[in-house]
């Protein structure tokens, strides 16, 4: 391709990798590196028991007014779910993610021991 004042025309560069099929994947570094920036605030998110509603939220330390959003969000969640629901599953994956986006550290108390997954 050129333009006809400057010449041909250039396009970045990427490194990549083809595969025989002619698929190429991309690699960013900005994929690699995390920051390590310390958490807002901490939240520990508490079983009640089996009357509704189930769960408490006690913010440990972080900023009342961001916590009263999260709070908020995290209740629209889990408001009647008890932990051995299927769905609580999916929405505690969910509640994490949630945290992680919001730079908050996420604390469970189910009330028994959890196995340790990973």
């Amino acid at each position: 391709m050129t333009n006809p004042t400057q010449g041909p025309l250039s396009l970045p560069k990427f490194a990549s990798s083809a595969k025989s099929g002619g698929a190429a994947t991309l690699s960013f570094m900005s994929d690699t590196i995390e920051a390590a920036v310390p958490p807002v605030g901490h939240v520990k998110i508490v079983y009640l028991g089996p009357v509704a509603p189930h769960w408490e939220l006690r913010r440990e330390f972080g900023d009342q007014s961001d916590f009263e959003g999260f709070r908020d969000r995290v209740n629209a969640r889990l408001l009647l779910l008890p932990p051995h629901d299927p769905q609580f599953r999916r929405n505690r994956e969910r509640v994490n993610r949630d945290g992680e986006r919001e730079n908050y550290r996420i604390e469970w108390d189910l009330g028994y021991p959890e196995d340790e997954e990973g």
